[in-house]
């Protein structure tokens, strides 16, 4: 079913792609664990420099008090809405390669693949995604005892899509936009 949020694209997308987007409106439902795993085995799958999977997610089930710790983290902006999802995540990068403890430079861009595995893969049971940068990365590393090795990437609010209706202003307006992206001559470039 086609809605608002449903991407208006100039090109053929699979409709996983099209009807993914960052809502903020979370209806307070339990997401279960064996989905919840789904979404992380999802993945794990991702591509990866040298099949290292820097990846690592640290994460918090409603109504516990690692939420409330990883909450804590949120940025008020962010925490005021996130606080209705089902678990909270953080997505950390280990900075280095395990075998050689070389710099892994590709470290961010594969939790960023991790991420979009998870981000779909939630997608197909129906529980969305907003990834946020709006946290306090020291705090965090410090709650969650991170090592120098680590670093905080994004945190992710997953939940079941609730009504707009719910939100204040300007969260509800956000909400109920239509998507847009830039245009593909803006991201692209075609060399001959």
């Amino acid at each position: 079913m086609k809605t608002i949020k449903t991407a208006n694209t100039f090109h053929p997308v699979i409709d996983l792609i099209k009807n993914r987007w960052s809502p903020r409106s979370f209806f307070q439902e339990e997401i279960e664990q064996n989905d919840l795993d789904t979404i992380l085995e999802a993945a794990s799958w991702a591509p990866s420099a040298n099949n290292e999977q820097p990846w690592q997610y640290i994460y918090a089930h409603r109504g516990t008090a690692g939420y409330e710790t990883l909450k804590s983290c949120l940025v008020a902006t962010n925490a005021v809405w996130a606080k209705d999802a089902g678990v909270l995540i953080a997505a950390v990068a280990r900075k280095t390669f395990a075998a050689t403890e070389k710099e892994n430079r590709t470290a961010m861009h594969d939790v960023g693949m991790a991420n979009a595995n998870l981000v779909l893969q939630a997608l197909t049971l129906n529980i969305y995604a907003h990834l946020m940068g709006g946290f306090d990365s020291k705090k965090l590393t410090a709650d969650l005892g991170l090592t120098a090795d680590q670093e905080p990437v994004c945190m992710i609010a997953l939940g079941f899509l609730d009504v707009a209706e719910k939100l204040e202003e300007p969260l509800r307006t956000r909400e109920t936009q239509v998507r847009q992206r830039k245009a593909l001559e803006e991201i692209s470039t075609h060399l001959s």
